[in-house]
């Protein structure tokens, strides 16, 4: 199995390596981005649900603001910026603004690096391409000089060579397209929960329980 893939390696000439620099390059960007995700998702739970959800349904704005000044997670902030309004006796829409525009100071980070795994798996199967489009003209070339009696059986051959750049071109493309969907999903998850975690913020501040001095819509 091992000699399968070194020779076909070998045979699939010199295009095979920037592809593979491509595919290594993707899955450490891989990697590093599914660690941080999880790790990331991992501390805003531990933050909001043990730390400041708690605090902020017994209406003790002043702590639940001291945990999230107190926390690194990524929803800490966005929550500290909300109650840091709540604080200063803000409307409700200032609230809002304030969380959305943490949650913009936030979001760069979770999409860092992630979209380069849809360019790199484009480049993989333009490499593959570009580098059977090269092994043909090579192969027709070395044809058009070869002995009559050996010009199908060479051109055949060359022809199988040529298109194992595009094969693995597209072994390359193929996963690193579904980490980037996987990837996109998780960040997907993780935007949700910052705007959940955003909603119970604003609801408890509408609770005429928590917010006493909140005065009534006009009908």
């Amino acid at each position: 199995m091992l000699d399968t893939i070194v020779r076909f390696f070998q045979e699939g000439g010199p295009f095979m390596y920037p592809i593979a620099v491509v595919l290594a390059l993707g899955l450490a960007i891989t990697l590093e981005r599914f660690f941080y995700l999880s790790g990331v998702r991992r501390r805003n739970r531990a933050a909001f649900e043990r730390g400041i959800l708690p605090l902020l349904q017994k209406r003790d704005y002043q702590r639940a603001m001291k945990a999230a000044s107190n926390s690194d997670s990524a929803i800490a902030s966005i929550m500290g910026a909300g109650i840091g309004r709540l604080l200063s006796n803000s409307r409700r829409e200032d609230i809002e603004y304030a969380m959305e525009e943490g949650l913009m100071e936030v979001l760069p980070r979770l999409e860092k690096r992630t979209q380069y795994l849809a360019t790199l798996a484009n480049i993989a199967t333009l490499l593959g391409l570009l580098g059977t489009i090269i092994g043909l003209i090579a192969a027709f070339t070395a044809v058009a000089a070869a002995d009559p009696s050996q010009k199908a059986s060479l051109l055949s051959e060359s022809i199988s060579v040529a298109m194992n750049t595009t094969a693995f071109g597209l072994m390359s493309a193929i996963p690193l397209l579904m980490f980037h969907a996987v990837l996109q999903t998780r960040t997907n998850e993780i935007v949700d929960s910052f705007e959940m975690a955003g909603v119970k913020l604003l609801n408890i501040v509408s609770d005429p329980v928590s917010n006493p001095n909140a005065q009534p819509s006009a009908a």
